[in-house]
């Protein structure tokens, strides 16, 4: 007993050496092309969606238990280290086997809806289950859940029936993260041929049988999701090479993966239909997969170089990981508010993600970091809320937004760290309307103003340039010239 102890405890360690800090390098990129929803509640609904700017996706599953990369572990692709002193069929199984100490008895939905609130996020995306299978709900498809281990007896067993209900509480939208590949099933990833990679490791048009009934299973799965869990406004569905072959492009290519000569088609024309009978208006986001089902892009880890005139969002880790890894190295809040801002001017929205420990608890620095950027928003929202595009929208450190309905437009100033204040800022093109106030954000302040030579100069309070406040950026509110 005692060495199999050992060499349990060996395996772990070895394998978090591999794994733990490895930030996944081939992240998705984002569509060449976008297509209009035409139904006119998925419309509306994407212009609520676009009015929003922050949300929050919430990576939890098996990974979580161990702290290390999420699910990609399983596949077989060059980029994946494992330790070869271990044979991949040991590594499968003591992987599966997490799910006997998947525990999470802090889990506390209600403190991560509170801490969201207070960074200023608005929407969230929770993943009900990643490419490992796992699934984060009561699903009646399959065992491999976290309301079949050792949590199964706990009142709030059924995760994301709880997460979502807390974040609707505090007025979120909501998004179900749905990863379209399923390595634990057997009829994506058959037991009688090796897994070779990603993909579904078995010619579908051979056994076209088996496909259908994986097929009936993503449909079954995600109709549990679109039925039993209250009112739904997003579906997030990552794998993208999960899609029929005649969209395969040269983005796919880009990824590294071998994309199999047969369609991995799983009818996502009957899942949408099913999805928005349950729930009318729901934004879809199969990523990558330009077309109807793709109401919003998603370029990844990455800001777009300029500005899109169609809706998207950047989704980028706070951590270095998606799920939580110990010592993870967490970016400042002054980046993520940076981050925001040049997101907002291009006319994008920014999902960030954040990963629990695996007692269901909030990683401390996570929500020191949530609360910097909620007090920023506290006072500067207005320059990112309910904002749309403007030409112009970058010169040098300050960024441009405008909304419409009020008749304003921002500008928000870029400061790095330890940086003194200027005397005055100025910036051209953006002219003010004459007599208007330009009130500093920040602080609520009205500023002295100035035109000259097509140029706006501002000169900030003295009670602004002797504060021993570090500001992030500061943003200014004008009515803008006709």
């Amino acid at each position: 007993m005692m060495h199999k102890i050992i060499k349990q405890l060996f395996f772990t360690i070895v394998v978090f050496s591999c794994l733990f800090a490895t930030a996944q390098p081939n992240v998705h990129p984002q569509s060449e092309k976008y297509e209009w929803p035409s139904d006119p509640l998925v419309k509306q609904k994407l212009d609520q969606w676009q009015n929003l700017k922050f949300g929050m996706i919430i990576h939890w599953g098996l990974y979580s238990v161990p702290g290390m990369i999420e699910s990609w572990a399983l596949c077989s692709e060059d980029w994946i280290n494992r330790d070869s002193s271990f044979t991949y069929d040991e590594f499968k199984k003591w992987y599966w086997g997490l799910k006997k100490d998947f525990n999470p008895v802090k889990f506390d939905p209600d403190a991560w809806a509170t801490a969201g609130k207070r960074a200023g996020m608005k929407y969230l995306v929770f993943t009900t289950k990643h490419h490992d299978g796992f699934c984060m709900f009561d699903t009646k498809e399959t065992d491999f859940k976290i309301s079949n281990g050792p949590f199964k007896n706990n009142p709030k067993a059924d995760v994301a029936k709880y997460v979502f209900d807390a974040f609707r509480k505090k007025d979120f939208m909501i998004g179900a993260y749905f990863s379209k590949p399923d390595w634990h099933s057997e009829n994506y990833w058959w037991p009688k041929y090796a897994t070779a990679d990603r993909n579904n490791n078995y010619d579908i048009r051979k056994f076209p049988v088996r496909w259908n009934a994986y097929k009936q299973y993503t449909y079954n799965q995600i109709g549990e999701l679109m039925n039993q869990y209250g009112a739904m406004d997003i579906l997030w569905l990552d794998g993208g090479w999960v899609r029929p072959r005649e969209t395969v492009n040269a983005e796919v290519l880009s990824w590294g993966a071998r994309i199999p000569e047969w369609s991995q088609d799983i009818n996502m024309p009957a899942i949408a239909t099913m999805a928005r009978k349950a729930q009318p208006g729901l934004l879809i986001v199969d990523r990558t997969v330009h077309g109807p089902y793709e109401n919003y892009q998603t370029p990844e880890q990455k800001i777009p170089a300029g500005q899109l005139n169609y809706p998207w969002e950047s989704c980028m880790t706070l951590a270095n990981n998606w799920g939580w890894v110990a010592n993870d190295h967490f970016k400042s809040s002054a980046k993520i508010i940076h981050t925001l801002i040049e997101v907002a001017a291009k006319g994008g929205s920014l999902l960030l993600g954040i990963g629990p420990k695996p007692d269901g608890t909030l990683p401390e620095e996570a929500v020191s970091r949530m609360a910097e950027i909620g007090q920023w928003l506290d006072k500067n929202g207005p320059a990112i809320y309910n904002t749309r595009t403007v030409k112009d929208f970058h010169q040098e450190n300050i960024f441009f937004t405008q909304n419409q309905k009020l008749g304003l437009q921002y500008a928000m100033v870029l400061l790095q760290d330890n940086q003194l204040l200027p005397a005055a800022i100025q910036w051209k093109n953006h002219a003010a309307k004459k007599g208007t106030q330009i009130i500093c954000l920040t602080t609520g302040e009205t500023v002295k103003w100035k035109q000259k030579s097509g140029k706006i100069i501002i000169t900030l309070p003295s009670s602004l340039l002797i504060s021993a406040i570090k500001y992030p950026a500061l943003s200014f509110s004008f009515v803008p010239a006709d």
